[in-house]
């Protein structure tokens, strides 16, 4: 049984993308034939070289079993600019496995939470229906977590990534560690600025409802005062009017003691940092930020951002069908061991960030272009 696609669009307003099954044609009924052919990643400074051997790992050990049907489905938050490497490694990985899976996110987001948050569920709720085995899912918070567990118990493997409910009952997720990530990204900025005193303000959030995020700004908090300086968040306005978020940036840096010294962002919008030093009337402050966004590279460009650090959604989205299909061909424990490398924990698969200084803008865009994952 398939997902209608009819049936996603008109109640979510979803796009949808069927992966190819060109590899499956002998995938009706089991054989021991190994079968995945994948084609070699480009070389390049940014290959993550151990990403990329575990992944072979584990093609090698799924080719060493019997081929097996099977039906999943990622779900996305969105199909944005973020979004998109993420639905382009997943598509390829489904097409490289030959199985029978959909990619689907909505084409505008709700500027309600909790309505995005019910959508999902819902969406996972049809996806069940649909006679998926396994689902991939980019959760919005612990409102999913019923979702979530409702799927483990009726036999459907989840495999959570970018965000997690690590309350639920999913097999693993998939993505950066954030509180290391935070920390990362003040590391990078530290060498940038004047000796403490100072202040830094931090474009996060200190909202207990988003755990990924609130880590990730815990991360960097603690780098930052362990420094010697003074971290002031301002709390980033996903859903509110972008001059918003600035006014009340600027307004921060303006009231700031002592004075403000620097800026991490740590999220997508964190290009917003630089409109807000640019209103605040420091142009010059360092600046690091988070992710790839076509307006963050612009002030990279213009030398307003220093760096950035990309989140490889390209790799998120090609390892969730390959651990689904892994997790139903040769096991969970099987699959976690092959992924040692990456682990943290037991059920934590951290595929790491790429840290890109200004300079080096061209060569990164060239790599993501190369493997197709371009934003």
């Amino acid at each position: 049984m398939t997902i209608s696609g009819r049936c996603w669009t008109a109640t979510f307003g979803l796009l949808l993308t069927t992966a190819a099954c060109g590899s499956s044609d002998t995938a009706d009924a089991g054989t021991d034939v190994g079968h995945i052919d994948r084609a070699p990643t480009p070389a390049s400074e940014f290959t993550p070289v151990e990403l990329e051997a575990t992944v072979d790992h584990l093609i090698a050990r799924i080719n060493e079993s019997t081929i097996e049907p099977m039906q999943m489905v990622v779900l996305l938050k969105n199909l944005d600019t973020f979004f998109e490497p993420i639905a382009t490694g997943a598509s390829r990985a489904m097409g490289e496995l030959g199985v029978t899976g959909n990619v689907l996110g909505p084409t505008d987001q709700s500027d309600d939470p909790a309505t995005s948050q019910d959508l999902q569920s819902q969406q996972i709720e049809q996806a069940i229906e649909g006679g998926v085995e396994g689902i991939g899912v980019s959760p919005y918070g612990d409102n999913n977590t019923a979702a979530v567990d409702n799927a483990v118990a009726k036999g459907v493997h989840v495999v959570t990534f970018d965000t997690d409910v690590a309350a639920s009952k999913r097999s693993l997720y998939v993505g950066a560690l954030n509180t290391s990530a935070g920390a990362t990204a003040g590391n990078t900025l530290l060498p940038m600025l004047p000796p403490p005193p100072g202040t830094v303000v931090i474009h996060g959030t200190t909202s207990f409802d988003w755990d990924d995020g609130y880590d990730r700004t815990q991360g960097a908090q603690q780098v930052i005062a362990a420094a010697g300086y003074t971290p002031l968040v301002s709390e980033a306005a996903f859903f509110a009017d972008e001059a918003f978020d600035v006014s009340w940036m600027k307004r921060q840096i303006e009231t700031a003691d002592p004075p403000v010294v620097g800026i991490v962002g740590l999220f997508n919008i964190s290009y917003r940092c630089a409109m807000g030093a640019d209103a605040a009337g420091i142009p010059d402050v360092p600046i690091v930020a988070f992710d790839f966004d076509p307006r963050t590279v612009d002030y990279m460009r213009q030398g307003r951002i220093k760096a950035t650090h990309t989140q490889r959604q390209y790799y998120e989205g090609y390892l969730v069908p390959y651990i689904l299909y892994g997790i139903k061909t040769i096991g969970l424990d099987a699959t976690r061991e092959i992924l040692a490398p990456l682990m943290d924990g037991d059920s934590r698969v951290n595929i790491g960030l790429d840290v890109v200084p200004s300079e080096k803008i061209d060569a990164y865009k060239a790599f993501l272009d190369e493997i197709g994952a371009g934003q």
